[in-house]
Order: C-alpha cells, then sequence, then structure tokens
C-alpha cells in the first residue's frame, strides 16, 4: 500500500529517538494501538485521521497522534516537515484532559532543534 504521508521520528547523534524510548516504556496493548493510529494516517491521509479523531491541532506547528487503550491515553507530538513528511518530537501519556502546556513546549523546542540540523 502507498503511504498519503509519513512520519519520522527525531534522532539523537547515538541513533536513538526518545519517541522509541517512550514506545518501548509502553504495555503491549498501548504500543500496538499506538502504532496502528501512526499506520492507519500514513495510509489513510490527514483529512480522514482529522475525521476520524486520530489527529489534533495543538499550537503553532505542533499537532498530536491520539492513541486511547482502555483508560490509558497516550500521545505523540509531532511537525510538519517538507509536503507529506511529518517528523514525531516525543510522546507521552495523557493523565487530564488537556495536553500540559510543558509538553507542547518541548515539542516546540525539539522541532526548532531539529529545523535547525541538530538532530536528525
Amino acid at each position: 500500500m502507498r503511504k498519503l504521508v509519513t512520519f519520522e521520528r527525531i534522532r539523537r547523534s547515538d541513533g536513538t529517538s526518545e519517541f522509541d524510548d517512550f514506545l518501548d516504556s509502553l504495555p503491549v496493548k498501548d504500543r500496538a494501538k499506538l502504532e496502528a493510529v501512526i499506520l492507519k494516517t500514513e495510509l489513510n491521509g490527514l483529512e480522514v485521521a482529522k475525521r476520524m479523531q486520530w489527529v489534533k491541532k495543538l499550537k503553532g506547528d505542533i499537532f498530536e497522534l491520539r492513541s486511547k487503550q482502555g483508560s490509558n491515553i497516550q500521545r505523540a507530538l509531532y511537525f510538519q516537515f517538507t509536503g507529506t513528511e511529518y517528523v514525531i518530537t516525543h510522546g507521552f501519556t495523557k493523565k487530564t484532559d488537556r495536553t500540559p502546556e510543558t509538553e507542547i513546549n518541548r515539542a516546540i523546542a525539539m522541532m526548532k532543534s531539529y529545523l535547525k540540523g541538530d538532530d536528525r
């Protein structure tokens, strides 16, 4: 199947990824659900993802991929790099109705660093 959009992860200089570390920390079902949301978004595109509430705009150029497994709520924050290429900054487990401003600010800082060429 052809992907309509693609999601990459920010990589540290040693090749590791904060987002991968987050995924590895999740229970198996929670991880599978978040990975499925990412894949469904890649295959179906952002318009479908918006309608299905898999993605949501947060602030400025920062968006979130949304996943819920039982009472566990995971979010992966991302931004558009070029065209149909998007970059995931990091993920977190959500504990309240609102996305914490600290997580949004963290994504903004990571995006700025990435766009300067610091982490690729």
